[in-house]
């Protein structure tokens, strides 16, 4: 059996996100059928992880085994032609039989994106969170360097999640300015669910604080998610690349 791993692009927008779920559309379940179809045989498809409903990706990764022998970009092209314009593979590559989109992952992006002006926009509704007052940069650079290191970040899971241990490395949290927008870029080895939502609607809640540090180290510290903002809305998010 071959294993072929694909970098996907989509638009979450009418999706109930990546992974497959019953009585929903999600991205892993088109993109599995359609392999079905081309391999005509049944077809696993493993992600790097999940992401929810209404979040989209441009470095999405996946991988499945086969013993189809159509190369690489013969799977790129076939999957391409088939598939809603809404997802797109935009590589396809043979790799070793150990590699596991999830579990060989050593790191995750995800950017945020957020316009910040007067008035929203046609064009960006689907994929940045309209805030029509002005930001404070500076506090939103300082309370990101606070996130970065090996900690709890409990305040920040989703209630209810099953995963046990909530300690992940941050090994990259900044928020920069770009014309109207705002864009915050967190990596790390893994994230808990909800988190990267749940930090953005935290810093945008503390943002015009004169002091953001403490109040955000408190909310750290508690270990508690009813202690931390609202999280954002999900279609400002997107997951930019899977490090290996």
């Amino acid at each position: 059996m071959r294993n072929i791993k694909l970098t996907i692009e989509y638009e979450g927008t009418n999706y109930h996100g990546w992974q497959i779920q019953a009585n929903a559309l999600s991205i892993q379940q088109i993109i599995q059928d359609v392999l079905s179809k081309i391999t005509r045989a049944e077809v696993i498809l493993i992600g790097a992880g999940r992401t929810d409903a209404g979040v989209h990706a441009s470095g999405q990764v996946a991988n499945f085994h086969t013993d189809s022998k159509m190369p690489p970009n013969a799977f790129q092209r076939a999957l391409n032609s088939i598939l809603p314009k809404n997802i797109v593979i935009s590589k396809a590559e043979e790799v070793d039989d150990a590699f596991h989109a999830r579990y060989s992952a050593i790191s995750r992006v995800y950017k945020y994106t957020i316009l910040n002006r007067a008035y929203p926009s046609v064009f960006a509704r689907n994929f940045a969170y309209f805030i029509p007052h002005q930001l404070n940069i500076l506090n939103m650079t300082a309370m990101c360097e606070t996130l970065v290191g090996t900690m709890d970040f409990s305040s920040f899971q989703r209630t209810g999640s099953s995963r046990e241990n909530p300690i992940c490395t941050m090994q990259e949290a900044r928020c920069w300015r770009e014309g109207d927008f705002v864009y915050m870029q967190f990596e790390a080895d893994s994230f808990l669910r909800g988190m990267v939502r749940a930090i953005v609607g935290t810093l945008l809640k503390l943002n015009q604080n004169i002091d953001a540090i403490a109040p955000l180290q408190e909310i750290l510290a508690l270990r508690d998610r009813s202690a931390a903002g609202q999280s954002a809305p999900a279609y400002g998010l997107c997951l930019m690349e899977v490090k290996y």
